[in-house]
């Protein structure tokens, strides 16, 4: 004849050891171990974006990240999308202005004029719209190759390299599709500056 066994009731302690036991093993798995694990292996196998991806300039010093855009106001060089937080890499994001926006239109206008009065060589119908329109974080990084070869005939100008050379430049520095098919091509309008600074400076 089978006899049942009676288990001891849980007490109201027993529940919270457990509950602590519960909390601590995952505070050490979840809070500690994992995102060591996880920095370890990224510093391992791609210490440079895993950092930030920080770019220097010759002497070695950051001057930037490849993700982050920065506002380059001489004409001599080469300029980004407009940013109406004016790349301040604490924030992004932008006005969420519709089309017919006064505000929208109006800085549309005046980024306009700034570039026929900048680029008095290249007509308004060769224009980019991607130069005069706010990407939607504000510190977008890439421009595209059109955006980069329609400021060419002013910074020959300004700095007197020729314009095949800066075309040569720009193909340099363009950055194909992502694994071919994923994105657009683009160029780093940081990386572009810094090579055209070796330019100029020779």
């Amino acid at each position: 004849m089978n006899k049942s066994v009676s288990l001891p009731e849980p007490t109201g302690g027993s529940y919270v050891v457990v509950a602590v036991r519960a909390s601590i093993v995952f505070i050490v798995l979840c809070g500690i171990l994992y995102p060591l694990a996880c920095t370890g292996l990224a510093q391992l196998f791609m210490p440079y974006q895993a950092n930030g991806s920080l770019i220097k300039n010759a002497a070695g010093e950051v001057v930037g990240s490849e993700l982050i855009g920065q506002s380059f106001t001489d004409p001599k060089y080469f300029q980004g999308r407009v940013s109406s937080i004016g790349y301040n890499a604490g924030a992004s994001g932008s006005n969420n202005y519709g089309p017919s926006n006064p505000d929208l239109l109006k800085r549309t206008k005046d980024s306009i004029e700034a570039w026929k009065k900048e680029n008095p060589d290249v007509p308004v119908s060769k224009l980019p719209i991607s130069l005069i329109t706010n990407s939607g974080s504000g510190l977008d990084p890439d421009i595209t190759p059109e955006s980069a070869s329609v400021q060419i005939p002013r910074i020959s100008k300004l700095t007197g390299i020729p314009v095949l050379r800066l075309e040569e430049l720009v193909r340099k520095q363009t950055v194909g599709r992502d694994l071919v098919i994923f994105g657009e091509p683009r160029v780093n309008v940081l990386k572009l500056n810094i090579e055209l600074q070796h330019l100029v400076g020779k």
